[in-house]
């Protein structure tokens, strides 16, 4: 039984089950999620935000160095490590670039909504251009350009001061905290193990193959489950096609 009649199989045997419809709210949607990577992450941000909002008490006009889309940046570094949307890059560039896009919109566009609407495109814009993309980064971007207490205490220094030094401060805890709980970040890809298979035609795997790879890796990826399955399905089948145009 190949990928795609072993995942056939599987689905025709959840639907079959009686009772379970609701229950299937509540299962992780990431492929890898898992009860306790969501305790850890609860925890991690839970420290970062604390630590990070405390560190602007050490000014001489002490108040939280937080602003809200942290708090989303804070999401993805310790609830999907791995995503390549919350690595340290990103979220420091991407935090600083969208907040001076949209405070250089705001200063351009007097029109709220207009500016509201075009600092946002322009920040996807700009971090897509820069390799920074952070999805958090559209939130920076409209705080940027629809002012504000914290956007009207710092002024121009609003990029610097609290969006680049709280970004920072978050990803050097994000850094201690995974090192402490034995998580990759800045993530790095783990040396593939070998499969022992010898050089004979790959083995056809099979859904519970790939939920055991997922807690085997003990990593969170931002794709969803049957995604994934899909995306496996097309390429095993692709595989399958050229080993037969190659034969």
């Amino acid at each position: 039984m190949n990928y795609a009649e072993c995942r056939h199989y599987k689905q025709r045997s959840r639907a079959s089950e009686t009772g379970l419809g609701a229950l299937k709210l509540f299962r992780p949607i990431l492929a890898g999620a898992t009860i306790s990577e969501r305790l850890i992450a609860c925890a991690g941000a839970f420290i970062a935000i604390a630590l990070t909002a405390a560190s602007g008490l050490a000014f001489p006009t002490p108040s939280p160095l937080v602003i809200a889309p942290i708090g989303a940046s804070a999401v993805l570094i310790f609830a999907i490590p791995a995503s390549p949307l919350a690595q340290p890059w990103p979220v420091i560039g991407g935090n600083v670039i969208s907040a001076c896009v949209g405070l250089a919109v705001s200063w351009a566009i007097p029109e709220t909504t207009l500016a509201a609407a075009l600092a946002v495109a322009l920040a996807i814009a700009v971090m897509s251009l820069t390799r920074s993309l952070h999805p958090p980064g559209g939130a920076v971007a409209l705080t940027a350009a629809l002012g504000g207490s914290a956007v009207a205490k710092w002024g121009y220094l609003f990029p610097l001061m609290p969006v680049g030094l709280s970004s920072l401060v978050l990803v050097a805890l994000g850094v201690a905290f995974h090192g402490l709980s034995r998580r990759s970040y800045p993530h790095r890809i783990a040396p593939s193990q070998p499969s022992g298979a010898g050089n004979g035609p790959a083995a056809a795997f099979s859904p519970a193959d790939i939920d055991e790879a997922l807690a085997q890796m003990g990593e969170t990826f931002d794709i969803a489950r049957d995604d994934l399955d899909r995306l496996l399905q097309y390429a095993e089948a692709n595989a399958a096609r050229r080993q037969a145009s190659a034969s």
